[in-house]
């Protein structure tokens, strides 16, 4: 009994006199630092996109994913959405970014990839932090995190949005009228509908949707085959996250590009459309 009771007094003690920062040996920092100029990278061109918001359509059919849906004077007159006009002086961009922004700045991952990256909270498992209180995320601005769920309805619609550019693209809008076409813009936006699906469906607060509070998933077998779908999305979460921020920006670049005449969009038009 003296045995036992002295094995739980050390285990109950305080935690180990460690000066060093941390023990570990491997490149514990390689991941944090290559978040870190990704996301900083994608958070610089996203904002000048977002301003710039010139050669934004081309290829008659192609409208950057950072302006979908076009809703102010500032859009091009083939690309503007449902005649919608709401003034002249705002970016259209700054009317849809806020939703998706929004949407990953509260998403489970993003959260700890950006409290590990550029808060150091902690910057890797086993390393130590420089801050001396945790109050997790009981207090503002981290308390805005709890409206994660709420941003996962407006980023569903952008996604069937999006989706809807890419039936769009194989879509010339000529001089002649509307005719079918198959370019390399085309597969741009396919692959970009995907991915933005695949992210948002996939997410932890689309899993609690489709089946939180389920106490027998035999009673609900639509819902637990809904779940089981969204589950397997969401054990590729992280790679549905990077790859969709990533292949968004290279759209908008691809456009811009082809809109410049910097890059010639290869696409073959069939006949018109009737």
């Amino acid at each position: 009994m003296a045995t036992q009771s002295a094995t739980q007094e050390t285990r109950s003690s305080a935690r180990a006199a460690i000066s060093a920062k941390t023990l570990r040996t491997d490149r514990w920092w390689l991941l944090p630092l290559v978040t870190f100029v990704g996301f900083s990278a994608f958070i610089v061109y996203s904002t000048w996109g977002a301003f710039d918001h010139h050669n934004i359509y081309a290829g008659h059919a192609y409208l950057s994913p950072f302006y979908s849906p076009c809703l102010t004077s500032m859009c091009p007159a083939e690309a503007r959405w449902a005649g919608w006009n709401i003034g002249s002086w705002l970016s259209p961009a700054l009317l849809i970014l806020i939703f998706p922004l929004g949407f990953r700045t509260t998403c489970y991952y993003y959260r700890k990839a950006y409290y590990r990256s550029f808060w150091f909270s902690p910057p890797a498992c086993a390393v130590g932090e420089p801050h001396k209180s945790y109050s997790g995320e009981t207090r503002f601005p981290l308390l805005i995190q709890n409206l994660h769920r709420y941003f996962w309805y407006p980023a569903v619609a952008l996604g069937v949005i999006l989706t809807y550019d890419a039936v769009e693209s194989f879509i010339y809008k000529g001089a002649g009228g509307d005719h079918f076409q198959i370019g390399v813009g085309s597969f741009f936006y396919v692959v970009n509908a995907v991915l933005i699906l695949g992210y948002t469906f996939g997410c932890h607060s689309c899993r609690h949707i489709t089946a939180g509070r389920i106490n027998h998933f035999s009673k609900h077998p639509v819902r637990y085959k809904l779940w089981t779908w969204v589950s397997w999305l969401n054990k590729h979460h992280i790679r549905w996250a990077w790859l969709s921020l990533i292949w968004i920006a290279l759209v908008d670049l691809y456009v811009r590009l082809v809109a410049t005449g910097n890059l010639h969009d290869y696409h073959h038009v069939f006949g018109a459309m009737h």
